[in-house]
């Protein structure tokens, strides 16, 4: 998905913006980049691959190579970024979080003006570059992003460091990512996640809301566009992609994980599908604080059954090849036998996509001696690809594990009945439950429903996109 961390300061801020960037690296893996502007060099830019290493030790001599009293930063699982930009607004840098589907479109509206692109292997386009065209069709920055963000099929997070040292912070249109602002004695910063900053000494001063531009100096901030009304701020943020220690539209991520499992353990109650559960255990790392929210509104014991073995082993789905992923995924499973062997277990995952590392960690358990595999879901099935946010890996709806359960059963017929498919009083929901558990040896499978999710977050319905569950846009 990506990230963006920027400051502008009384003060050389490199090391906020470094450190800022590296606490934005659990929403990306492919490459790193930062920009700083002094007053002396000007502008100055290194970007470098992550897929293998992480952000701290890819940039670790960037002091030695860079300085400045302004600075972004960002992680991206995209395109190299951020870039540096030549234009009639001037030079600066650029850095995007988002996706754009409309691409070609939008390209050959930018060449018909007589434009041109630095063309990437197979002549795609930097995503981010294009952002920048759109903004230089337009007379200042404000205008710019505004036309951008319009045009745009697709989410666009903006964050521009100018050649004078400002910075200009622009939230999508309908706010489906976040954009904090904090402020410390020195200077001023934007981020994606405002536990970064707060990390470094900053407090937050709010966030943007949807469609809000803002320029950042280091006394202070000016809006330059006023926000939106209409909101779909993304769910699966609450449910996976957030970090725990991140509050977005004032709910902490933990805590409404932590809804969510006890959720899930009242409607378990109430059906009496959960009998004879001796442990409740949570995939890690994302599924473990909706696990604690089960068992702690079950009573039914938490145990951490298997572990991550995080100090060496990459992120499992960085590699590009499916095979290399599970493999990864396998290695860092490392087994507590005496809570697996002969035992009747509960797990709770955040989700179920693709399904294929879930095969994996449920065979690991019965090879280890589990007596009975419960799964549930934190997350509605996903029947929908995401077309707003930039994924490490694009899931066409076709490689999610419950649309090609339907497609199996009703081809065509089954899109007729999707929202069937999702409710589990259904006809149609129980056999897609009963051929998942098929399918993957589970005891017993069951979804949180998208009522359950929105009530675990808190928030108003019509501030939330839950696209990937429903398709509603």
């Amino acid at each position: 998905m990506g990230g963006f961390f920027g400051a502008a300061s009384r003060r050389d801020c490199m090391l906020d913006v470094f450190f800022g960037t590296d606490y934005h690296s659990h929403l990306g893996t492919r490459r790193g980049g930062m920009a700083a502007f002094d007053r002396e060099i000007g502008l100055q830019r290194q970007i470098h691959n992550i897929e293998n290493a992480p952000f701290r030790t890819k940039f670790e001599h960037i002091f030695e190579e860079m300085k400045g009293t302004s600075a972004v930063g960002c992680i991206s699982d995209s395109d190299p970024q951020p870039m540096l930009i030549r234009s009639h607004l001037g030079t600066y840098a650029i850095c995007t979080v988002g996706i754009v589907n409309n691409a070609a479109e939008l390209i050959g509206r930018c060449l018909a003006g007589g434009g041109h692109f630095d063309a990437m292997t197979g002549g795609k386009v930097n995503a981010t570059e294009l952002v920048a065209a759109l903004i230089d069709l337009k007379k200042d920055f404000t205008e710019g992003i505004r036309f951008a963000q319009e045009v745009i099929d697709g989410t666009a997070n903006i964050l521009v460091l100018r050649d004078d040292g400002t910075l200009i912070a622009a939230r999508d249109r309908l706010g489906r990512l976040p954009i904090a602002l904090g402020q410390d004695a020195d200077g001023c910063c934007a981020a994606s996640e405002a536990f970064a900053f707060q990390k470094l000494g900053y407090d937050e001063v709010r966030e943007l809301g949807p469609g809000e531009i803002v320029e950042i100096r280091p006394d202070g901030f000016t809006r330059l566009a006023e926000p939106g009304t209409k909101k779909r701020v993304c769910s699966f943020l609450w449910s996976y992609y957030g970090y725990p220690t991140s509050t977005y539209e004032g709910v902490n991520v933990e805590v409404m994980r932590y809804r969510n499992g006890a959720i899930m353990a009242e409607n378990d109650a109430a059906a009496r599908n959960a009998e004879g559960v001796e442990y409740v255990v949570g995939v890690p790392d994302s599924g473990t604080p909706h696990a604690i929210g089960y068992a702690n509104r079950s009573g039914l014991p938490f145990a951490r059954a298997f572990i991550k073995y995080t100090p060496t082993w990459a992120r499992s789905f960085m590699p590009a090849r499916q095979s290399d992923r599970d493999k990864i995924a396998k290695m860092k499973q490392i087994p507590v036998k005496e809570l697996i062997k002969g035992k009747n277990l509960l797990f709770v995952d955040d989700s179920i996509v693709r399904g294929t590392q879930l095969r994996e960690t449920v065979e690991f358990l019965y090879e280890n001696g589990a007596k009975a595999v419960h799964m549930r879901s934190a997350c509605p099935p996903i029947l929908y690809g995401c077309k707003y946010l930039n994924f490490s890996r694009a899931t066409g709806d076709m490689e999610l594990i419950a649309r090609r359960i339907i497609d199996e059963r009703e081809g065509d017929e089954g899109l007729a009945h999707l929202d069937e498919y999702s409710d589990a009083s259904t006809e149609r929901g129980r056999a897609l439950r009963k051929a998942l558990c098929e399918r993957f040896n589970f005891a017993s499978l069951e979804f949180q429903s998208i009522d359950g999710v929105i009530r675990a977050i808190g928030l108003s319905p019509c501030d939330l996109c839950t696209y990937c569950w429903n398709g509603k846009e």
